[in-house]
């Protein structure tokens, strides 16, 4: 059944980012650090869902069928996969002492006059391992604090390389829940993301270490605790089989596999029962974010099937003067990623809301998946890493006693990819590529 246009069916997307703010600065305004995080998203799209059930029902469309069919939706459901699989692996890697190993080697080995950018790079390396910003944020930002205090370097300093490697791991690892989010809203293939987003992310992560070098000033490097290197495999493993194209599930299988492995050959004090329990731990540890892509695939279903995106769509080709090209498009994407992470301060939640007008706006402007996909991805993760609001500045600054804003400002490596994005955006057009969306592997 064919729907006309409609800006009303946007309405319950709107009542969900209201209800979801809102409360974010109210509790922010009463003084509550975590305040973004007071309300949780799964519960603030209730209200939106029943408002689309609503408006489905009084524009004639089968409203309970199309809500049900967009939350069991091929892709979300394997999205969820994927999400419990990568929670399952973090957990297990950090059980048996995975990401200590890690931090500890990375900064055992660092000469004493690179110590800003050397805590760059093993925060990149633990947030591409684990996945997650806030647990890279979690596992480093105590070690960097004694590299500061037993420097001198200033606090903001050494937190701003440490925040903007664990932004460059969240937006690139393929156990990301935002790269898992972008390539399947999508229909982009893991491996080509990863390259794509590299070609973007790397000029930036480069400048970034430079610029770090030049602020930085000799520091004494901490000692290395005494660790196996060889429970650092299972991260190189899983990353070496994503890039080399092994179907993201398998992937994680794999490693899942044998990071509990080694953790019985080499942790001690690590069993079966405790593979097992960091298996459901992690599990645990996604729920929220499983919970909202299913209700946010019903919410976009019924958005869609009462006319929302086909609307939005055309305003969007309106804004751009009818042109139809890469750069319009590009920008479009980019600025919907944005303001819709600005409004949610939250990256995962930002790409699950405009995932499925992104995708429309990249077919409609000869736009690349794997090209759409990382736009989407690098423009959340952006703004991510510099909201004074966002979990991650928040956590960070809370751990350091200092200023979220005077910490957001020294997020070098956001403000750098976001240049080398728009410098990449605006660059010459390049040779058509097909834009048809398949489903990633």
């Amino acid at each position: 059944m064919s729907v006309r246009p409609s800006a009303l069916a946007l309405t319950p997307l709107l009542l969900f980012l209201a209800l979801f703010f809102g409360a974010g600065l109210y509790y922010t305004a009463q003084g509550e650090p975590m305040g973004f995080y007071q309300l949780r998203a799964p519960v603030a799209i209730l209200p939106a869902l029943a408002l689309g059930l609503w408006l489905a029902r009084r524009r004639g469309v089968p409203a309970q069928p199309t809500l049900l069919a967009g939350m069991g939706d091929g892709n979300i459901m394997l999205m969820c996969l994927v999400f419990l699989l990568a929670g399952a692996f973090a957990m297990v890697s950090k059980g048996i002492g995975a990401v200590d190993a890690v931090v500890a080697l990375g900064l055992g080995t660092l000469p004493p006059a690179l110590v800003l950018p050397g805590l760059f790079l093993v925060a990149a390396f633990v947030s591409i391992s684990i996945g997650t910003s806030m647990g890279t944020i979690a596992a480093v930002v105590p070690i960097a604090l004694g590299v500061a205090d037993a420097s001198g370097l200033d606090r903001v300093l050494v937190l701003g390389a440490v925040l903007g490697g664990a932004m460059f791991g969240d937006n690139l690892s393929i156990i990301s829940d935002t790269t898992i989010a972008a390539t399947r809203s999508q229909g982009a293939q893991m491996r080509d993301k990863f390259r794509e987003n590299l070609k973007i992310a790397a000029p930036a992560a480069i400048a970034t270490l430079v610029l770090l070098a030049g602020l930085g000033e000799s520091a004494p490097a901490p000692e290395a605790a005494e660790v196996s290197p060889w429970l650092a495999l299972p991260y190189l493993l899983v990353l070496a089989l994503a890039v080399a194209g092994l179907d993201v599930v398998l992937v994680l299988g794999i490693g899942l596999v044998v990071a509990g492995g080694f953790g019985l050959a080499v942790a001690p004090d690590y069993g079966a029962v405790e593979f097992a329990g960091d298996i459901y731990a992690g599990f645990e540890s996604m729920v929220e974010i499983t919970l909202l892509s299913i209700l946010i695939g019903g919410l976009a279903a019924l958005i869609k099937a009462t006319g929302g995106l086909d609307w939005l769509a055309q305003r969007i080709a309106k804004f751009a003067r009818g042109h139809a090209g890469r750069r319009s498009g590009e920008l479009s994407i980019a600025a919907l990623a944005a303001g819709t992470d600005a409004l949610t301060a939250n990256n995962t939640v930002a790409i699950l809301v405009s995932g499925s007008l992104a995708r429309d706006i990249a077919q409609r402007h000869g736009i690349s998946p794997r090209r759409a996909a990382s736009v989407l991805d690098i423009f959340a993760c952006v703004v991510q890493g510099v909201l004074p609001y966002g979990a991650q500045i928040l956590l960070a600054a809370s751990l350091a006693a200092v200023s979220p804003l005077a910490l957001a400002g020294s997020v070098y490596y956001c403000w750098l990819l976001a240049l080398s994005a728009i410098v990449f955006m605006l660059w010459p057009a390049r040779n058509k590529v097909a834009v048809v969306a398949t489903p990633a592997e």
